[in-house]
């Protein structure tokens, strides 16, 4: 008979390295691993197509590590739970934080609910190098502006954790079997999944491997390197991290451990943008849907469908947009330099509002996530958080021609541009016509003509920008 079984509940740390909630568990006595997908609670920001082609493969990689012991659910958690501690010997639940406000919300009604039925009841962190509310100001305010969040907030604070070992596991016997990953549909609606799964590996050991090729291929060129699309010099591990097959904490101190240069530095000040993102989150729930700067609720935003529409297809006319926004839906991922040219483009050259970026990027990114997103969306806006200015617009023709110079990331996603020589890669509407023919390129037949003028374009959106000053 089963006595002494603890829950821990999987969410976004879908791994059993560094794992503290599970490590509890597991001190605990019998685990039983369960995943709810929660279709009551996430309203809008329940999983995007692209998401839901990662966390499926993720499940089953983690109910492979657990032997096949995962237990999957779909619906209420606060029900299911509930359910599971009536008819069987529950004694206590343990899970590791999440930091979204409708999950935060949430965790706090399932939590209240359990003690008063004197379960046991754990939350942990395993996400984050630092809690949201240990790196605060002197005056206990929280940080508004990176640089000094990173530098002396987090510097000053505790040193992140060490990395936990994976513990040893006792599960229940025998148990009602619910662990097939294809029984919640995530693949149901995607259509261009197959092209993924060739790109990708989701899964603890999937994530090991993309860490490890990171840090013999990419970390010694971080600094410089980061910034260059048709480069392989990225990391690529924000997909693992936001399901949490690897923990910020076991990268944190492994590169930390190989070396302290200015490229080590690099790459960890961006696991510090992450920390950042949190925190901005979690001080202000409502950031993916208002601006932090809330003069920019005046803002004359355009409403072109078309335009839209030109720029979530790749047709823009403007190479290293274009580039962009076909790698992100041929891939599920785009280079972060490139993020920010796309970014720029759509809510200052063509002047829409930064949230059909945001939520396309939600729907299409495999990597989704809720306080990424929503922050870095308002940081290229101009109406977040140590924002880059509104008018700081940035030229994509002058961005390709100092990241892809050759135009390598070009032609690898616009093959109809590959014949083009170097001079015109990034502004094929320059090219003269016998260039044009030459290289097999008819404007507005095989790809289009900007669809607005750069020039025209950024100084509409710096009159608009004026007029907030009035």
């Amino acid at each position: 008979m089963n006595t002494n079984i603890s829950i821990h509940w999987f969410r976004q740390d879908l791994r059993l390295s560094d794992n503290p909630a599970l490590t509890a568990a597991a001190k605990h006595g019998t685990v039983l691993p369960i995943y709810i997908l929660d279709t009551q609670n996430a309203g809008r920001y329940t999983f995007g197509a692209a998401s839901k082609v990662w966390l499926h493969h993720s499940l089953e990689a983690l109910n492979k590590s657990l032997d096949g012991n995962l237990q999957i659910f779909v619906g209420d958690p606060l029900i299911i739970i509930n359910q599971l501690i009536e008819e069987h010997t529950i004694q206590a639940v343990y899970w590791n934080r999440c930091y979204e406000p409708w999950q935060i919300q949430r965790d706090s009604k399932i939590k209240e609910s359990l003690q008063r039925q004197d379960i046991v009841v754990e939350s942990h962190n395993g996400s984050l190098l630092w809690e949201p509310w240990d790196v605060q100001k002197n005056d206990g305010t929280p940080y508004k502006v990176f640089t000094p969040f990173y530098r002396k907030g987090c510097m000053n604070a505790k040193a992140p954790r060490q990395p936990l070992a994976i513990p040893s596991l006792k599960f229940p016997e025998p148990f009602p079997t619910k662990n097939d990953a294809g029984s919640l549909n995530l693949l149901s609606d995607i259509k261009w999944h197959k092209k993924m799964e060739k790109l990708w590996t989701p899964g603890e050991d999937g994530a090991a491997k993309c860490f490890q090729n990171f840090l013999d291929t990419g970390l010694e060129h971080y600094k410089i390197g980061r910034d260059v699309p048709a480069e392989a010099y990225t990391s690529r591990l924000s997909s693992h991290l936001h399901f949490g097959e690897i923990s910020p904490n076991q990268i944190w101190h492994t590169v930390k451990h190989l070396s302290d240069d200015s490229n080590t530095d690099h790459f960890c000040s961006e696991l510090g943008w992450r920390e950042f993102s949190y925190s901005l989150l979690y001080y202000n729930p409502d950031l993916p849907c208002k601006n932090l700067q809330a003069k920019f609720d005046n803002f004359q935003w355009q409403t072109d469908i078309c335009t839209l529409k030109a720029w979530q297809t790749g047709q823009t006319g403007i190479p290293m947009v274009d580039a962009g926004m076909r790698e992100l839906w041929e891939t599920g991922y785009m280079h972060n330099r490139v993020r920010m040219i796309v970014g720029s483009f759509l809510v200052k050259n063509l002047r829409l509002h930064w949230e059909h970026g945001e939520r396309w990027f939600w729907d299409t990114l495999l990597d989704a996530d809720l306080a990424n997103n929503a922050a870095s969306w308002q940081w290229v806006a101009g109406c977040g958080a140590d924002a880059a200015p509104y008018f700081r617009v940035f030229n994509p023709v002058t961005q390709g021609k100092k990241f892809d110079p050759d135009g390598a990331y070009v032609r690898r996603y616009i093959p109809e541009l590959e014949n083009l020589p170097d001079k015109y890669i990034h502004n094929p509407w320059e090219a003269p016509e016998d260039i044009l023919n030459a290289s097999n390129v008819v404007l507005d037949e095989n790809y289009p003509r900007p669809i607005v003028d750069l020039k025209l374009s950024r100084q509409q959106a710096l009159d608009a920008f004026a007029l907030l000053k009035q």
